[in-house]
């Protein structure tokens, strides 16, 4: 087995690019409580930037694998006032490499991070007081549930908060633990004193501290808009689905491309639990051992867990076997169940997806066959029974594609990402909550290509740059998180069409492709029988 309806006519600019600097003889302070948080002012962008702010105490040791508690800054005192350094990124949490990410990048297997990773980054406008009460953007990064970081060079704010002006908003970006660190459950782990889905409960409680102290820095925390994508996205649904939707900290929620990948049953679980008791060297220790483990040690051990599943047939070529599952407290059920039932958080609602959400997650190899796919098809889905396959098959025939590879991608980015979309924004719809769904047939056209134009700064300077196109996906963006509405307000002077409810519509998406943008009927995308046999199989199939 290898394993390996009004359009716009959009023009294109060229702008230079816009240069970078910052003040270092201006150093922001906001106080909470007790503490002082020591920022860093950018001139350019009229910014201050809090760094690498603790909102958890550090999971390390006995607090490994168990729910984040709240940080309490260090003193003898109580009374007395901390000083927090906020000028410089901290370190990511400990990343992951799944086996396709160690052939196609072996750099990817330095391991990086910490388990001391639980921090907040804060951008505020420099004009911002206590008084201010601004919208705030929670925003949680992607990366598979294995790697990223908050505020990496792609994920700063600053691109929309030039778009969109001066002053409009605060923009919190938060770490959570990752892989094993951060997605570990079954019965067995449970046991012995795990708790679940500890990367989405880190989320939670970066959304909570945010709520609790935002208003120090400027922000309304009644206006908390949470928005990520790929994983970021999936996470922005699990935070939806929190406890069934129930007191959530935020008015509206974004989920740009949601990485949306099979939620493991607790027998998966508890293998994968194993595999790491193994490279620890603690399946007879158990769990002190395990709390016991030295961090490098468990850094080797957590990434010798990705070749040993992946070579076990334990997970397949573009999944990347750590992620949120069904814990029967936090996370309920299945998206594709919970959405369709009400269990979810109804607020207004924007969530898209490119034209080919599966290219970067299949084997585009040569010598990838149909045998092949067949292979890839029985780990992805094992749970599944030969006349569910003849059925996808009937429904994606394979002499249809000019070739495997393609098949494979166009399957694949249905299940993960566009057929996810379609169930969110019709649930959504039937439940008369506002919602707006778009699809992305420009840039690359793969997963993550929107993001190029809403979160490059020098965006214009770059080959083949639209920039009409990216002043109006800007447009559309910033006024969601300020107003809750893609149509509420514009900075640009593009004219461009109203961006229909999805259930005033009927079911119009809003489609942008290199010349035009404008509604069309969802079910020439996603309101298919293609998408029904993967809400239909969704407990077969894992989300």
């Amino acid at each position: 087995m290898a394993r390996s309806t009004t359009g716009l006519v959009l023009t294109t600019l060229f702008l230079k690019p816009f240069a970078q600097s910052t003040n270092p003889t201006t150093s922001p302070i906001v106080t909470v409580d007790n503490i002082e948080y020591h920022g860093l002012h950018n001139a350019t962008f009229r910014t201050n930037t809090y760094f690498n702010v603790p909102f958890a105490a550090p999971p390390v040791g006995p607090l490994r694998w168990k729910a984040p508690e709240p940080y309490v800054a260090p003193s003898d005192q109580p009374s007395k006032t901390i000083s927090i350094d906020a000028t410089k990124r901290g370190p990511s949490c400990v990343q992951g490499a799944p086996v396709p990410f160690q052939t196609e990048d072996p750099a990817s297997t330095v391991i990086k991070g910490s388990e001391d990773c639980l921090t907040l980054h804060v951008f505020t406008p420099d004009t911002a007081t206590p008084d201010s009460k601004l919208p705030v953007v929670f925003h949680i990064h992607g990366g598979g549930y294995v790697v990223g970081a908050a505020a990496e060079d792609n994920q700063e704010p600053y691109a929309l908060l030039q778009h969109s002006g001066e002053g409009t908003f605060i923009y919190v970006s938060v770490q959570y633990r990752l892989g094993a660190y951060g997605f570990l459950g079954g019965p067995k782990y449970a046991a012995m004193g795990g708790a679940p889905n500890l990367g989405i409960m880190d989320q939670r409680l970066g959304l909570e501290w945010t709520r609790k102290n935002i208003a120090a820095f400027g922000g309304d925390p009644d206006k908390v808009t949470i928005m990520g994508g790929s994983a970021g996205g999936g996470s922005v649904t699990a935070q939806m689905m929190w406890a069934g939707g129930e007191d959530a900290p935020f008015r509206a929620a974004l989920a740009d491309y949601p990485w949306t990948q099979q939620f493991l049953r607790e027998e998966q679980l508890d293998r994968q639990f194993e595999v790491l008791l193994d490279a620890t060297g603690c399946s007879e220790g158990g769990w002190e051992c395990l709390q016991d483990v030295p961090e490098e040690k468990m850094k080797n051990a957590t990434q010798a867990t990705y070749t040993t599943a992946y070579w076990n047939g334990d997970y397949g070529y573009g999944t990347f076997y750590y992620g949120p599952y069904v814990d029967g407290e936090f996370l309920r059920g299945l998206p594709s169940t919970e959405f369709r039932a009400g269990r979810f958080s109804h607020v207004p609602t924007m969530v898209n997806r490119a034209g080919y959400e599966g290219f970067v997650v299949t084997n585009f190899s040569a010598s990838y066959t149909l045998e092949d796919e067949k292979a890839d098809l029985r780990t992805q889905f094992p749970y599944a029974d030969q006349a569910l396959f003849d059925e996808l098959y009937k429904l994606y025939p394979s002499d249809s594609f000019n070739s495997t590879p393609w098949h494979r991608q166009t399957w694949f980015g249905d299940f993960v990402i566009n057929c996810p979309t379609h169930n969110i924004a019709a649930s959504l719809a039937d439940l008369n909550i506002p919602v707006y769904k778009h699809v992305f047939n420009a840039g690359t056209q793969i997963h993550g290509a929107v993001s190029e134009l809403t979160n490059t700064v020098d965006y214009a300077s770059r080959p083949n740059a639209n920039v009409t196109l990216a002043d109006v996906v800007k447009d559309y963006y910033a006024s969601f998180l300020l107003h809750m509405d893609p149509n509420a307000e514009s900075w640009s002077d593009v004219e461009k069409p109203v961006w229909p409810e999805y259930r005033e519509s009927g079911g119009v998406v809003m489609s942008f492709n290199f010349t035009e943008i404008g509604g069309v009927e969802d079910r020439y995308f996603d309101a298919t029988e293609r998408c029904a046999f993967w809400k239909e199989n969704g407990a077969v199939m894992g989300n």
